[in-house]
């Protein structure tokens, strides 16, 4: 079975807007939370949790333990997105008589605790998963913490009971943003090591720093250490911490508060504070533009693979991209499934698998098997037939579903009516099968066009860009559409990846917010894009941002 990465990314994506909706409705809520959790509630609800939307009840069901009850919009969008009820109904968020209030209320179906006071939430969980034991029921309990709410003794003393009573059908999730409301949490109560100013980012990535986990450790738990806005991380740190037998597993998740709105990033401001109406077009706008970088491993060593798969964790990409070409289809032949099934014990970062091959429904399943999260076939070798059962195998393991065209192509007319199932849309800017070759510029022009089909014919997935992609042009693919980069020569063919990778993502940031600046001025002329400025007050963001508003001329 599959990541489920493409489904969990796209409802990771539409919680986030719906958090924005209800908050700025209600005129008062916590975004901050509910987005540094975002992908941690996206994996459990749609990848481990077993609920029946139907049924709140169910006596097997899993459940769910908002410890941090404050992100209740967090909880709500994900309950909207599973079925429990019309994603409508967050317009009603604190409002008099709504089941939908400040804090998760039992008056909600499918809300299991009520999340008011915070240091609770664990103590209850354990209890659950207590009483779930003695019914011999084969219930999992998941319980999301805030790191503010650890500064509570009923908290330890809940660690040691479930230590104690080994309930390893308990997994908490600590949240760990490094912001409560009045602070940073190193500055109010440290969690791991003392903070002197206000920069969190050696705190969050220099692990020498971490101590939290070894206070659990201490306690008696499972601890499992993970960057938590990497969805293959959560999939993987959940599947072990189920997996484990005789101990309570916590997921230190290190998260970012407000993550995926700049302004809002590391910002104690934004723990509990609504956006304005005027800024939520162009919030939905930013949600929208989150990318990923996917460096293409046949651009380095063809005899040592293994080693450019390490160099891709190693540089923090998003995908590793996985040519395959069978020499008929294409005239260069590369590997095929036996080889990513060799490949694929070396990392957790998803396979986008892009299969350049012949007859490709007749050997889909086999790149299923051998571990490919993505899997994208071109439309040259598909017909609505073969396509639907490829969609089918697909969508039935939890694989994402692309389909690719080359330069010369345009969408066929069968692909119409797959468009609002498509997970991915490859647009080849080079002709596939040959190296060093330069971004097709009339690719531009056919993004732009391409997307304008997609939008009107429901697609909700992502569009990549491969072949010919640099830093150079790497800006205007983001502004054709373009949210996700396939980097060979550009990426994989340079020394320091890592660093490569750190320039292509200060590209799109660049484009992502001139982009953003352009949408506030469209909406509101220079005084709303001021005012959009003003709210980046965390780091060098505000400086980057008047630049482009001066080179734009904004000023």
């Amino acid at each position: 079975m599959g990541l489920n990465y493409y489904q969990i990314k796209k409802n990771v994506r539409r919680a986030r807007k719906l958090v924005i909706r209800a908050t700025s409705n209600a005129g008062s809520g916590h975004p901050g939370g509910s987005f540094s959790m975002a992908e941690i509630m996206g994996c459990i609800f749609f990848k481990y949790l077993k609920y029946d939307p139907k049924n709140p009840n169910w006596e097997d069901r899993d459940k769910l333990v908002l410890s941090k009850g404050h992100a209740s919009p967090g909880l709500f969008s994900n309950m909207a997105l599973a079925g429990y009820f019309d994603p409508s109904e967050l317009d009603t968020l604190r409002k008099f008589g709504s089941r939908l209030q400040g804090h998760p209320d039992l008056k909600c179906p499918g809300v299991e605790f009520c999340g008011g006071s915070l240091g609770i939430g664990l103590s209850f969980s354990v209890g659950s998963a207590l009483a779930a034991r003695i019914d011999g029921k084969p219930t999992r309990i998941f319980t999301v913490m805030g790191d503010g709410e650890t500064d509570e003794g009923q908290v330890w003393e809940a660690a040691m009971t479930g230590a104690k009573y080994k309930v390893d059908n308990l997994t908490a999730i600590l949240d760990r943003n490094f912001i409560q409301q009045d602070s940073y949490t190193e500055k109010v109560m440290p969690l791991d090591e003392e903070l002197v100013g206000d920069d969190l980012s050696e705190m969050w990535k220099d692990a020498s720093r971490w101590k939290t986990g070894d206070k659990w450790r201490s306690f008696g738990w499972n601890v499992i250490d993970i960057d938590g806005h990497r969805i293959e991380q959560l999939d993987h740190a959940i599947k072990k911490a189920t997996q484990t037998k005789g101990a309570p597993s916590i997921i230190v998740a290190r998260t970012i508060k407000g993550k995926g709105v700049e302004h809002m990033e590391d910002n104690p401001k934004w723990h509990g504070q609504a956006p304005k109406k005027e800024f939520v077009p162009i919030i939905d706008m930013e949600i929208d533009s989150q990318a990923m970088i996917a460096p293409s491993i046949i651009a380095g060593d063809m005899t040592n693979l293994e080693n450019e798969v390490k160099r891709c964790t190693n540089g923090r990409a998003d995908y590793i991209h996985l040519d395959v070409m069978d020499g008929m289809f294409v005239p260069n032949k590369t590997f095929d499934h036996n080889k990513i099934r060799e490949l694929r014990p070396l990392t957790v970062i998803p396979f986008d698998t892009h299969l350049m091959i012949n007859e490709p429904v007749k050997y889909v399943k086999d790149y299923v098997d051998a571990g490919s999260d993505i899997i994208t076939v071109h439309a040259e070798v598909c017909d609505a037939s073969s396509f639907g059962q490829i969609h089918d195998i697909l969508k039935a393991n939890q694989v994402g579903v692309g389909l690719a065209i080359n330069p010369d192509t345009n969408l066929p007319e069968w692909a119409i009516p797959f468009i609002p199932k498509l997970d991915q849309m490859i647009v080849m800017s080079v002709v596939p099968g040959k190296s060093g070759q330069k971004y097709i510029e009339s690719t531009h022009e056919k993004t732009q066009q391409l997307i304008s089909t997609l939008n009107q014919n429901g697609f909700d997935g992502y569009i990549e860009a491969d072949g010919g992609v640099t830093l150079d042009n790497i800006g205007l693919c983001f502004a054709d559409g373009a949210r996700a980069f396939v980097g060979g020569s550009a990426i994989i063919g340079q020394q320091d990846v890592r660093g490569v990778i750190r320039e292509f993502r200060n590209k799109i940031a660049h484009a992502r917010r001139k982009g953003l600046l352009q949408k506030a001025h469209d909406l509101g002329g220079n005084e709303l894009v001021a005012k959009w400025i003003d709210l980046h007050t965390i780091g060098e963001k505000r400086n980057h941002l008047t630049a482009i508003a001066r080179e734009l001329g904004y000023t």
